[in-house]
């Protein structure tokens, strides 16, 4: 499995209702997409009362069964609609250690990712298992989905989850971003 997202910082008066309806519009176009097990659509706002941010963002995460449904969907006419009306972005990509995801993903209304770096000369299976371990915790303290996964490229390590309210401890500073999700697109049944 492979984990994607590309993020869109829009202006500090930028109306996010465009991204919310841009979310309820096309959110559900890619239910069902080919190789894909969810896309959360995510968005953070400088003025929230419960998911503050920095700034604004519009910042997709995906889980893809296989580099393939990535190459599918960068190639398609999605993704040509979303850098025609944002830019071209930056796709970050990491190799998934695990993944779990509950019977009911889509009923998700936050999400956490956290992104650190790896020491150079680490002990990479004691970073995987630990990662593996903070996932599990996340499951059991009510997580709908983890992704625990990591970037060779740039040697970062990731924790991505998806909350069915705001999480109470799992903001861990400076390298974390908390995210309100608008949908979540699944395989169909």
């Amino acid at each position: 499995m492979i984990a994607m997202q590309y993020s869109f910082s829009l202006p500090a008066d930028y109306d996010m209702e465009i991204i919310d309806r841009r979310i309820r519009d096309k959110g559900p176009l890619l239910d069902g997409f080919p190789r894909l097990r969810f896309k959360a659509y995510l968005s953070a706002r400088k003025q929230d009362d419960k998911a503050a941010s920095t700034e604004n963002l519009y910042a997709p995460f995906y889980l893809w069964d296989e580099a393939a449904g990535i190459d599918s969907f960068l190639s398609g006419p999605g993704f040509a609609a979303v850098s025609g009306d944002f830019g071209w972005p930056s796709v970050q990509t990491w190799i998934v250690w695990q993944a779990d995801i509950a019977a009911n993903p889509g009923d998700a209304k936050f999400a956490t990712r956290d992104i650190r770096p790896i020491a150079p000369h680490c002990n990479l299976a004691a970073l995987r298992e630990n990662a593996m371990d903070d996932a599990k915790r996340a499951m059991a303290a009510g997580a709908l989905a983890t992704v625990a996964a990591f970037d060779p490229t740039e040697w970062r390590q990731l924790q991505f989850c998806l909350w069915p309210d705001v999480p109470g401890d799992q903001m861990t500073g400076e390298t974390s971003q908390l995210y309100r999700v608008g949908h979540v697109s699944l395989p169909l049944a």
